[in-house]
């Protein structure tokens, strides 16, 4: 067991992402990529403003503490400007569509198989800071979607089986994860979001993120970083369209440089990011 895991989370994801309503019971369905759910009565403009509120950089999923390696890379001398700036957002773009996207829509498309996806992307994840920072902010999300959204908790079964959950602690406790992509895409699911809005709303976090450590780091200004952020919607969305399609047996990691500037984050003398 890795350091920093617990059973916190347990109670959470078993009442938060492994349920859904049993679409027979239920009425005013609507159909979601290839599967049916009930609406939870919930109006095409009621969901609209769901999806600002869990996109907005309000809402507490913990992002803004982590830099995705750009502080690292800053402080080592990679990143000087705008140019280097310009051209790390594209590469962690690349990467996240390959390496989180494809987790994001697995848990999506069978968000009963949540504990298998998220032992699969812990494995994955090797990268000890990218591993924290992933369980630290899926774990903040998932306790903000409970919290936030009780009304819209479904009851706690999938097709009348409990979902099993990674091995447990010392005392037998269940000890999922909770990583960030697959439990992203789980609870996006149960929130009645489209697929495509899912996927667009998983880039537009990472890319928002990453460009706001950039304005913390001072290395553009807030305008220029908002400029900078609507010229890489194109590349964002080009990536997307690649990837979406993409199954967890094609997993890659593309750009090992932002892995190690990422994994060197825990050994700078001074750092204004967890990771």
């Amino acid at each position: 067991m890795r350091t920093g895991e617990g059973s916190a989370a347990g109670t959470a994801i078993q009442s938060v992402l492994i349920n859904h309503r049993d679409t027979e019971a239920q009425s005013g369905k609507e159909l979601l990529g290839d599967r049916t759910f009930s609406a939870f009565s919930c109006p095409c403009g009621e969901r609209q403003w769901l999806i600002w509120q869990v996109i907005d950089s309000a809402f507490p999923t913990g992002g803004f503490a982590h830099s995705s390696g750009l502080e690292a890379a800053w402080q080592y001398g990679e990143i000087r400007g705008r140019r280097e700036l310009l051209s790390f957002v594209e590469a962690s773009l690349e990467q996240l569509g390959h390496a989180g996207l494809p987790f994001v829509m697995a848990a999506f498309d069978a968000p009963e198989r949540l504990a298998e996806f998220d032992k699969l992307c812990d494995a994955f994840t090797s990268n000890h800071v990218a591993n924290r920072a992933s369980r630290a902010q899926g774990r903040a999300f998932l306790t903000a979607v409970e919290r936030i959204f009780p009304e819209r908790r479904p009851p706690a079964r999938v097709n009348g089986n409990t979902l099993q959950q990674p091995a447990g602690s010392e005392t037998g406790a269940p000890t999922p994860f909770a990583h960030f992509a697959p439990t992203f895409g789980a609870c996006l699911r149960l929130l009645l979001i489209s697929r495509e809005t899912t996927s667009r709303m998983f880039f537009f976090s990472h890319l928002r993120s990453v460009l706001s450590a950039g304005v913390r780091l001072n290395i553009v200004g807030p305008m220029e970083a908002q400029v900078m952020q609507q010229q890489a919607a194109v590349k964002a969305e080009e990536v997307l369209t690649r990837c979406e399609s993409l199954t967890l047996n094609e997993l890659a990691q593309t750009s090992p440089l932002l892995d190690l500037w990422q994994g060197a984050q825990d050994r700078l003398y001074s750092r204004l990011f967890q990771s």
